[in-house]
């Protein structure tokens, strides 16, 4: 009840009580008209700013003709599962046998094409190839949103407003080249368009016509596709002829307190004990290197190179570039990896992770702001009170280092 409301409950008459109580009931029965005229005057205001940036009258409207906020486009914001799952349920999907057959099937299917594709940019094709794979099952599942529908619910309202109206513009732009129709421009809830889901600006920037037919065709172009994730992954330092990375076995006695650390060379690494499964020397040992821990010291660990940094500009989670490295090399015929992942540890939820903060910091292990982001700062201050306990200190926020710090 708003302020308005409270204040004729206590000093109205019954009449003018009535009469509020009316006004509210009248006014929770507008939304839907409220929102679609507060809508239509939000795309109305954005015409001047698509005009400018060279987007004629005729595309602006054909491309908002019908349009209308997705209230599924929120919901599924709220849900990205490289960020809700556990590391090893998404990798589990992610580089599933049914993938890894279908990537083989698919790298021999276009072997003259890939093969085209990785002289002229010089990114490994099954790299190419896994990011396919994980961004629409090879053209399985391309995203049934209309791109301008979702892009401007999200730049009308929510969390994501300025991230929705610049890739909505960007849109635009792509709608005006003539690359796509309105009516073909479909994608993911964020606006991901395409066999490997550009977001607008990311086209607008990378994407190329590799089939040279004059249009940059992502939703129906194999070859314009799989040639612009290339494309995009050379200018994100993608680094010929080197591996993104690779899991390695850590010694006992490790020292953990040099993982989130400072980054060293392969041969450093080496030198504190890392070795591959099996025992060999670690690969490129002039290379720097970060060592993480996915699921802590209990689970798989991996060097990762500076190929993984680009991956991590494509998404920035670390279950997507693990799983885009592993589903790559699984393609190419390498096996799973050796050490199993502690599926009976399990990571934190959203909630747990804020209280996570919160009894550090009451701890004394300042971590900063409580925003349920385990980052850098985070895992810092996990690790201090890990070897104020006499743990593991590898930064890992588990149900087990909460309930002790609960404790």
């Amino acid at each position: 009840m708003n302020r308005r409301t409270r204040h004729l409950n206590c000093s109205a008459p019954k009449r003018w009580l009535a009469i509020g109580i009316v006004s509210v009931l009248l006014a929770g029965a507008m939304p839907d008209h409220a929102r679609a005229d507060g809508f239509d005057r939000w795309v109305t205001q954005l015409w001047p700013e698509a005009r400018a940036l060279g987007v004629s009258r005729t595309t602006f409207d054909a491309a908002f003709s019908g349009v209308r906020p997705d209230e599924t486009i929120h919901q599924a914001a709220g849900n990205q599962p490289e960020f809700v799952r556990p590391i090893w349920q998404y990798m589990e999907r992610a580089v599933s046998d049914q993938r890894v057959s279908t990537g083989r099937e698919r790298s021999f299917e276009f072997d003259n094409l890939l093969n085209a594709i990785e002289a002229v940019y010089g990114v490994d094709r099954h790299v190419v190839m896994a990011i396919w794979g994980m961004e629409s099952n090879y053209g399985g599942h391309l995203g049934d949103k209309n791109v301008i529908q979702a892009l401007a619910t999200l730049g009308y309202q929510g969390r994501r407003q300025r991230f929705g109206r610049r890739q909505l513009l960007a849109a635009l732009q792509i709608l005006e080249r003539r690359d796509i129709t309105p009516d073909l421009m479909t994608g993911s809830w964020a606006g991901a368009m395409g066999h490997t889901q550009f977001i607008p600006t990311t086209y607008n920037a990378y994407a190329v016509d590799f089939d040279g037919d004059g249009r940059r065709d992502i939703w129906l172009t194999i070859a314009d596709a799989l040639g612009s994730t290339a494309n995009y992954l050379r200018v994100s330092g993608w680094q010929p002829g080197r591996t993104w990375g690779y899991e390695v076995i850590i010694p006992r006695n490790f020292d953990y307190s040099v993982v989130g650390g400072a980054r060293r060379l392969v041969s450093e690494w080496q030198r504190l004990g890392l070795r591959l499964p099996g025992g060999a020397a670690l690969l490129h040992p002039g290379n720097e290197a970060d060592l993480i821990l996915p699921s802590g010291a209990d689970g798989p660990a991996f060097l990762t190179l500076r190929n993984f940094r680009a991956i991590l500009r494509y998404n920035n989670a670390t279950a997507y570039a693990l799983s885009v490295g592993h589903l790559s090399d699984r393609i190419r015929g390498a096996d799973e990896f050796s050490k199993a992942w502690p599926v009976d540890v399990l990571p934190l939820t959203s909630s747990q992770k804020v209280e996570l903060q919160n009894l550090l910091n009451r701890a004394g292990f300042s971590v900063g702001t409580a925003d349920g982001v385990i980052g850098r700062q985070t895992r810092a201050g996990i690790r201090r009170y890990q070897t104020s306990v006499g743990l593991i200190p590898d930064g890992y926020p588990s149900v087990p280092l909460l309930n002790r710090l609960r404790s």
